[in-house]
């Protein structure tokens, strides 16, 4: 079976040509984020400069299976609920920095370190979309 979105997306095998003009944009942009590096969801629309966050979180949830999902993340840091260890388990294998959660924390998993993590799109990479 083809890899799917941790919330229930496109398969990693639909054609591209599938996807709303929108849609391939935001995977794209996704695709460039290198390992160990995080975008907010905002971040994505500022640098596409369309849309908002609630679009590029729509567009992840529905055809984000085939794209490094885990890499397009809330301002806070949060792991995506219901998928916190697929995404801590690519975090740990890339070396994203990490915050340990405290004790209090519900569940006690960490947070992404937004400050260390997070990537500006660099020079606005060869090809931007």
């Amino acid at each position: 079976m083809s890899e799917q979105s941790p919330e229930g997306g496109r398969y990693a095998d639909e054609p591209a040509h599938a996807l709303p003009e929108y849609a391939e944009r935001v995977l794209d942009v996704a695709e460039l984020i290198p390992p160990g590096r995080v975008m907010t969801y905002g971040d994505v629309a500022e640098w596409l400069e369309q849309g908002g966050p609630r679009q590029v979180g729509r567009v992840m949830a529905l055809y984000g299976g085939a794209a490094p999902w885990w890499r397009v993340v809330r301002a806070d840091g949060v792991l995506l609920p219901g998928h916190e260890q697929r995404a801590l388990g690519h975090y740990r294998a890339e070396g994203t920095p990490l915050k340990e959660a405290s004790r209090a924390a519900e569940g006690h998993l960490p947070r992404i370190d937004m400050r260390r993590a997070r990537w500006d799109g660099g020079d606005r990479a060869e090809g931007h979309t």
